[in-house]
């Protein structure tokens, strides 16, 4: 498993280090993957100074890291993944500190059993920020041969997942009836804000709460979801693509 981090956010800077329940964010992140049941972790950030902390907390966490480019995130990931000697690689992305082990196991396995190149959750059906792929080295490799945007350089998987003839590439659906939009990722402040209220109504130490849970707790306090409502989902994406 690798999950890309940095500390200069465009949106929200410093926002991996920002605590909740007393942890970094990124804390949690890998404290949540450590349930996946993968065999390693490795936190990819960058080569510069500003990003010495994130490398203390994954020391401090027990995981291992690597430290590569700034902008060209999939040379990032594909170097991790030679230095680490990955086969299969799961992405994290560390403003995720609600991602689900459960989906995340369930997405592993539908990629393994179905003899996938590329696996991920349907952004459709699961909310912004329970987030996960996993794709076969071959196919990173590929990508890092072939992808010249720099949007698909900075995304790691645009470039495997806007080429379906040439990757064999599946989802994993999520099955709710819940109809209003839920956004769990940290990329503003008020996401942040929303995350700590949702930690400090579900987190125990040394336990787990799974989406579901998260689900369950804003049906019974609707008033969450206007905590962080108006943001663009594609963002980040859409931003990138001005550069290319």
């Amino acid at each position: 498993m690798i999950i890309q981090a940095r500390t200069d956010s465009r949106r929200l800077p410093k926002k991996v280090l920002s605590t909740i329940k007393g942890k970094p964010l990124l804390w949690h992140v890998i404290d949540r993957t450590k349930h996946f049941g993968c065999d390693d972790i490795v936190v990819a950030t960058t080569k510069r100074k500003i990003d010495d902390e994130i490398v203390s907390i994954s020391k401090a966490s027990g995981v291992k890291f690597f430290r590569g480019k700034k902008d060209d995130v999939l040379d990032r990931y594909y170097q991790a993944a030679i230095k680490f000697n990955a086969g299969i690689i799961v992405r994290i992305t560390a403003d995720c500190p609600l991602i689900d082990p459960k989906i995340g196991q369930m997405v592993l396995k539908k990629f393994q059993k179905g003899s996938y190149d590329y696996v991920a959750t349907d952004d459709e059906t699961y909310p912004k920020g329970i987030d996960v792929e996993c794709f076969s080295f071959n196919s990173i490799k590929k990508s890092w041969l072939h992808a010249k945007l720099k949007s698909d350089r900075e995304h790691v998987t645009s470039f495997i997942w806007r080429n379906t003839r040439k990757f064999k590439t599946g989802k994993l659906y999520y099955k709710s009836n819940f109809t209003k939009p839920v956004r769990l990722v940290v990329d503003h402040k008020n996401d942040l804000e929303l995350v700590r209220k949702i930690y400090a109504n579900l987190y125990k130490k040394n336990k787990i709460f799974f989406l579901d849970d998260v689900i369950r707790l804003v049906k019974a306090k609707p008033e969450l979801l206007e905590m962080n409502t108006g943001h663009d989902p594609d963002d980040g994406y859409l931003y990138s693509l001005k550069n290319d």
